[in-house]
């Protein structure tokens, strides 16, 4: 059984959580993504359930250890995680759809000491093959609280029982178990070819929720290395311009020296 926390929100597009634990309580977090902790609450990092589960964390896209946050002292006592990179911190209550989540890989931020965090593959041989982002899911299983982490603006779907909707594989974060995962072709050759959205898509079919990112972090990071590609490129060519102006200055005997 997990334990039950006390949690706070803080920041916009940069948010952090706080985890406000009683004696004995513990959080189990992403290596890495304590901001702070204060007096009282001790760490100890392992593979979380032997080789097998850090092995398992791993091909899901999370550290190979994982580490939890106990408080040893007598009274409450606080730790905070950041998020890697700009967007929102979700909060999952696993209680209340059944005591699991499938999410999107290396989305898990922290969760409550009795959580489980174990990788999930999709089912179908279509989305195995061609779910590119959403082929390797994160299954969280417990009945107490998990936190997530997305990029951009969330967008928190219902959908109705038999109701469809079809997504970009990387812009899906979570949803219940409940919800019919599946990949699906784009269709019509210059869709395909040209449409610049890729071949496949993420079918989703209620009844449940659904949690959308609108920047997953692997586009961000796509217009960040073509923006510096572009930038390298022309640095490079401006320093050979100004070499040769510097050059030709010189041969042609306009610098003194």
């Amino acid at each position: 059984m997990a334990d039950v926390i006390d949690y706070q929100i803080y920041g916009d597009d940069m948010q952090l959580v706080e985890i406000r634990l009683d004696k004995g309580e513990g959080v189990q977090a992403e290596a890495g993504a304590m901001l702070y902790m204060s007096d009282g609450i001790e760490m100890q990092t392992t593979t979380g359930g032997g080789l097998l589960k850090g092995l398992k964390r791993a091909i899901a896209g999370e550290s190979f250890f994982i580490t939890t946050f106990y408080n040893k002292g007598e009274t409450k006592a606080a730790v905070a995680f950041s998020a890697p990179y700009p967007g929102k911190i979700i909060p999952l209550d696993l209680s209340e759809v059944g005591g699991e989540y499938l999410c999107q890989k290396d989305s898990f931020l922290c969760a409550a000491k009795g959580i489980d965090i174990e990788v999930a593959f999709t089912k179908r041989l279509g989305a195995g093959l061609f779910g590119g982002e959403g082929f390797i899911l994160q299954r969280l299983r417990g009945d107490g609280l998990a936190f997530v982490h997305a990029g951009g603006t969330i967008v928190e779907r219902t959908l109705a029982a038999g109701e469809s909707l079809r997504v970009d594989t990387g812009c899906l974060v979570a949803f219940s178990p409940t919800v019919t995962y599946d990949i699906q072709f784009v269709g019509g050759f210059k869709n395909a070819l040209f449409g610049g959205e890729g071949l496949f898509l993420a079918s989703l079919k209620g009844p449940g929720k659904v949690y959308l990112q609108s920047l997953p972090f692997s586009r961000l990071a796509d217009r960040v290395m073509a923006a510096a590609g572009s930038v390298a490129r022309g640095e490079r060519k401006g320093v050979a311009g100004l070499g040769g102006g510097v050059l030709g200055s010189i041969l042609g005997g306009d610098t003194d020296f």
